[in-house]
């Protein structure tokens, strides 16, 4: 049985771990984790049609705790004791519900003091006593109902019991319907560097040039205290390691592509070439972003953004990136005598981001090619319960998209020769060899 402490409007936890309103979806993963053995039979719960309108919830059955997250942001935005009888709650170290003392009206009353009145729900029978942050829910008898006049402990119960809490929600603010997930905790930095957004920076005639990220992490004041600090970067095409690792710091993991098994779709001069080096994957997951270094030249030929919607085979492994960008439409204006225009229109531009879907992507850009179709596994365990995802190219971009029509990651490359001797440089590949050559970005 898990003993937590209770802090409203803060956190639920114990002096090894603590679960922390406004905290990231995949910082409470890594707790379960840690803790195999002592939290057990854990779910996780989300919308394969709806990903964006239904809270991505971690239920724990064994335990009464149900963690509910934000499905935009995916921060904490509510904890829910359940099921009473299966953990033991303090408040200021004191015991408020455990085996030995049951959380009656007058122990609830008598541990945090006293409150407006109740609130009760006919449909549900349930009376909900709302302190700042907290709400505990009683189950009354419709019966009693009528006589209620100054809250629960107004009513008369027979033989002197009174109920017992059912269900606790822990919360930012002062009202559970209307709560919302607080921005993510000092406490929860870690000193690590995290996305507020990315734009994605591009020429007037279509190509990619490289990001500019909005980022944000713990530093301190005068008074050495702990502080928001952000602060703004941006990665080139064609910046060396050295330059990425200057503005955003050492990458959470370093992948060697030693082994490409869809190098088949190169041509036979890339096949012998790619043997003989291996390029490298920058990954930083709490920024969702990969950056591809090219073996020989060492420099950046390649960003990855990653989504990190439910459902999809690397979920939980990145934090969402909040990309942004406008995206030309190949054809040009017609003038009204016929000519085309160099300068496209503000009509045939499409503002994409994470949460624009496939869809409205495609409709508005009238692309008719067809997707490569992507199946992932693990080197040990070779199904994918998710199914595939598909592939779709356009001017330097390659959409990776799921089977509800919202975007897995976006791939941008670089379509201009690199930063070395023109007589050396050698033509582009297709964006289908672009995306089949680089798809094992991490290891699994």
């Amino acid at each position: 049985m898990l003993d937590l402490e209770i802090v409203p409007e803060i956190s639920l936890g114990c002096d090894a771990w603590e679960f922390v309103l406004g905290m990231h979806f995949s910082q409470a993963i890594s707790i379960i984790q840690s803790q195999v053995g002592i939290i057990k039979g854990v779910q996780v719960l989300y919308s394969d049609t709806n990903p964006l309108g239904v809270d991505i919830i971690i239920n724990l059955p064994q335990d009464g705790v149900r963690l509910i997250f934000d499905p935009v942001n995916q921060r904490l935005k509510t904890i829910e004791v359940f099921n009473m009888k299966l953990v033991k709650l303090r408040y200021f170290g004191v015991y408020f519900n455990s085996p030995e003392v049951l959380p009656s009206i007058e122990q609830i009353e008598h541990s945090f003091g006293a409150t407006h009145p109740g609130v009760y729900d006919a449909a549900k029978q349930l009376f909900a006593l709302h302190f700042r942050g907290l709400s505990f829910y009683f189950p009354v008898d419709s019966k009693l109902h009528s006589g209620y006049a100054h809250g629960l402990s107004s009513l008369v119960f027979l033989n002197g019991a009174s109920p017992v809490v059912s269900k606790m929600s822990l919360y930012a603010g002062s009202n559970v319907l209307e709560n919302r997930a607080p921005s993510l905790p000092l406490s929860c930095y870690h000193r690590q560097m995290y996305l507020e957004s990315a734009t994605v920076l591009r020429t007037a005639f279509g190509h990619t040039k490289g990001l500019k990220l909005k980022l944000f992490t713990e530093g301190s004041g005068r008074a050495l205290e702990p502080r928001r600090q952000c602060f703004t970067r941006e990665l080139l095409f064609g910046d060396s390691c050295e330059d990425v690792a200057t503005s955003l710091g050492a990458p959470n993991r370093i992948f060697f592509k030693s082994e490409d098994k869809m190098k088949i779709h190169s041509s036979s001069v890339n096949r012998q070439a790619q043997s003989k080096r291996s390029d490298i994957f920058f990954n930083y997951f709490t920024l969702g972003i990969d950056v591809l270094f090219d073996a020989r030249t060492q420099t950046c030929k390649k960003f990855i953004l990653h989504t990190n919607y439910p459902g999809h085979f690397n979920f939980n492994m990145y934090h969402r990136c909040e990309f942004q960008f406008l995206l030309q439409a190949d054809h040009p204006s017609m003038s009204d005598s016929g000519h085309d225009l160099v300068t496209p229109t503000k009509q045939e531009h499409v503002n994409i981001t994470a949460y624009t879907k496939w869809d409205a992507i495609s409709s508005a850009l009238a692309t008719s090619e067809r997707p490569v179709v992507l199946h992932r596994a693990s080197s040990t365990n070779t199904a994918n319960p998710f199914g595939s995802t598909f592939c779709y190219g356009y001017q330097d971009l390659i959409f990776e998209v799921m089977p509800n029509s919202h975007i897995a990651s976006v791939t941008l490359y670089n379509t201009a020769p690199p930063r070395q001797p023109a007589h050396s440089w050698q033509p582009a590949h297709s964006w289908q060899q672009h995306k089949m050559q680089d798809i094992r970005l991490t290891v699994t």
